[in-house]
């Protein structure tokens, strides 16, 4: 798949409602990839606005 293809929005701004699912599903313990797949953003987007909000993300080993 090239780049800029698929689902990710590129550099969008997060809306509140983003944020606030993604608060949510880190707080179940859901993984990574789920969650970035739940809010239709890349897994390294999803990490950083993680990181950003202090929430820690499941990793799946």
């Amino acid at each position: 798949m090239a780049k800029g293809e698929g689902f990710e929005r590129h550099r969008q701004p997060w809306t509140q409602d983003e944020i606030q699912k993604l608060h949510t599903l880190a707080k179940k313990g859901m993984a990574l990839k789920a969650i970035a797949k739940a809010l239709t953003r890349s897994e390294e987007s999803t990490k950083d606005r993680a990181k950003a909000d202090g929430l820690s993300i499941a990793k799946l080993r």
